[in-house]
């Protein structure tokens, strides 16, 4: 098994971290954008920046769409999904049919 070399990196607000790949994604500062309250809370970074980058910011927007369009963006995985259809449910929503 091949080990991959971690390289110290420093993103520009000055964190230091070790990254093995060439992703440029500060983890403290990932972190840090972590929603702490509302219906992305539970969901998992790359779920929550996807969403953000469709436009989905609302429970509103987010029942415009259907589970198959959601699991179709990148970042999102079926484990999302259920989640997602539990804080749509506690609105009174739903996912498109």
């Amino acid at each position: 098994m091949r080990t991959l070399k971690k390289i110290l990196r420093t993103c520009p607000k000055g964190h230091q971290y070790y990254k093995s790949s060439d992703c440029p994604t500060c983890p403290v500062c990932e972190a840090a954008k972590k929603p702490t309250e509302g219906f992305m809370a539970g969901l998992s970074a790359p779920a929550v920046r996807a969403l953000q980058t469709a436009g989905m910011s609302s429970l509103k927007i987010l029942s415009q769409h259907s589970k198959k369009e959601v699991l179709a963006l990148h970042g999102i995985g079926p484990s999302s999904i259920p989640k997602l259809g539990a804080a749509l449910k506690k609105e009174g929503l739903d996912f498109k049919n």
